[in-house]
């Protein structure tokens, strides 16, 4: 294995660990959707965060992207990041700041987003998301792909109004 890849595998296993069994509620938000975010088959999946792959296991999509694909069943241990963090995303701004927000891509099928107003989040979750951002922004692809990720949720988030 190489320097890169190891350098990699170094920040998500740090990533992981900052994350733990941390989730945006104490309890197992599945039971209010019926696991919507879990379902899935051999099209599915989540995007990886540059470099993820050298740590998961990954189909490529037709346009060069890469998945992590979900069948619906997994060890929980060795999700991806997307996963882990999902409803919301560490977004950053043009001065370089790491905010949590929701990820509005997930309005339709997450409840946790629609009713974010009326949820108690578990403020540790947070807290990690908004650390795991951090270590995300010092690498420049990963800077990079927190900006792309962050104008995705932003324009999505102006046409839901």
């Amino acid at each position: 294995m190489d320097k890169r890849s190891q350098k990699y595998r170094r920040m998500y296993a740090r990533i992981f660990r900052i994350l733990g069994d941390l989730t945006p509620l104490r309890a197992d938000c599945g039971q209010l959707c019926g696991a919507a975010c879990c379902k899935g088959d051999a099209q599915t999946g989540m995007r990886l965060f540059p470099h993820e792959e050298s740590v998961l296991s990954v189909t490529e999509t037709p346009d060069g992207g890469r998945l992590c694909v979900c069948d619906g069943s997994c060890d929980r241990k060795s999700r991806p990041l997307a996963c882990r963090i999902f409803p919301f995303f560490p977004t950053v701004d043009d001065r370089g700041r790491i905010f949590v927000e929701p990820d509005m891509r997930a309005a339709r099928l997450c409840p946790l987003i629609a009713n974010a107003d009326e949820i108690l989040f578990d403020r540790r979750f947070f807290r990690a998301l908004r650390r795991v951002g951090k270590i995300l922004s010092r690498d420049p692809e990963c800077r990079a792909y927190l900006r792309e990720v962050t104008e995705e949720i932003d324009t999505f988030a102006a046409f839901l109004g």
